[in-house]
């Protein structure tokens, strides 16, 4: 199936400092498909809202405004019940991807040699965020791959480019940092496995306004069981 536009969706939250940084690298970067860019702001209190309301944003981007902090997963539901894409993936406005890496994981699509493709990061000294960050990172791979029988190499990657009607089929229920564990295991039960592409990553620090906790991993791993085995 060919590609003929690519749905980015920006979930933001309090991210006034980077918000106008992270759309101009994405607005200048060329892709080779049509696109739209989706912004949700949700529920912002440090005045990310009133940063976009005062940019002078393209024509191609939307925005869409939660009045009240929902997560992560509930933003990015937003965005893609709103997707006019055939191709639909996730940018994070913190500044840890380089939107340049989009063209390479449309590349596979546009052969037509995958329906879902991820930009699988390269962690190393001066780009990963701590040794226990990348350590739950692989240790919630080892367990996706167990449950579900495959090879999989960075299930909490932001760059998962799926075609729309994929994504709509799953049924996303996952409000927070969950929608991750939830995208993959819903992929992988209904026997899609991603395309995976190298990409480029720098994480930020706490100070710099690192929000996935400890805790998120734990409900990932509950939530990839709960699929396996949970009815459909």
């Amino acid at each position: 199936m060919p590609v003929s536009k690519l749905t980015i969706a920006v979930p933001v939250y309090n991210e006034r400092a980077r918000v106008a940084r992270a759309l101009k690298e994405l607005n200048s970067t060329p892709l080779p498909v049509e696109t739209e860019v989706i912004v949700v702001d949700d529920g912002s209190t440090d005045g990310t809202w009133e940063e976009l309301g005062q940019m002078m944003l393209p024509e191609h981007v939307r925005l869409i405004r939660h009045p009240q902090n929902k997560g992560k997963g509930a933003a990015l539901r937003s965005a893609l019940e709103a997707a006019s894409g055939d191709v639909f993936v996730p940018f994070d406005a913190d500044l840890e991807y380089d939107p340049g890496d989009l063209a390479k994981c449309l590349q596979p699509l546009i052969r037509d040699e995958a329906d879902v493709v991820y930009g699988t990061r390269i962690f190393g000294a001066h780009t990963a965020f701590s040794y226990w960050y990348v350590l739950g990172n692989k240790f919630l791979n080892t367990w996706a791959n167990v449950l579900y029988n495959c090879y999989i190499s960075d299930l909490e990657t932001c760059f998962k480019m799926v075609r729309t009607a994929i994504l709509r089929s799953l049924d996303l229920r996952a409000d927070g940092f969950d929608i991750e564990a939830e995208v993959t295991a819903k992929l992988l039960r209904d026997g899609h496995r991603p395309y995976e592409v190298p990409i480029s990553y720098k994480a930020r620090t706490r100070a710099q306004g690192k929000k996935i906790a400890w805790q998120d991993g734990v409900i990932a791993l509950w939530v990839i069981a709960k699929v396996r085995f949970g009815a459909r």
